[in-house]
């Protein structure tokens, strides 16, 4: 895969690992967990990325300091899996809500 730009939510601490998403070309967006030491990367389409962030859209904010921010995420296509945890995930969709990765979507 060609060098990609990365972009991380606002809501990440700035040198904290996140999810990162990034797009090669109109049609791709890539999803990654910065560390995770594999590099995986989920693909998906702009507008399947759409439907999620339009769903995370409709639900209400999460907490970023709570109890299960190390507890273990796990995202999934039909072959990939990306792991993070709920802070992080916590983190991006906050990045969601806020209309941070819209431009990713059709």
């Amino acid at each position: 895969m060609s060098e990609l730009t990365w972009q991380k939510s606002s809501y990440c601490g700035e040198g904290d690992s996140c999810i990162h998403i990034a797009a090669t070309t109109p049609g791709t967006v890539h999803l990654t967990e910065s560390a995770d030491p594999s590099r995986t990367v989920l693909t998906t389409t702009p507008a399947a990325f759409g439907a999620l962030l339009s769903a995370l859209k409709e639900e209400p904010a999460p907490g970023l300091h709570d109890d299960s921010g190390d507890t273990p995420l796990h995202l999934r296509s039909a072959d990939t899996v990306v792991t993070t945890t709920r802070g992080k995930w916590n983190a991006f969709v906050l990045g969601v809500q806020a209309g941070e990765f819209d431009h990713f979507a059709v």
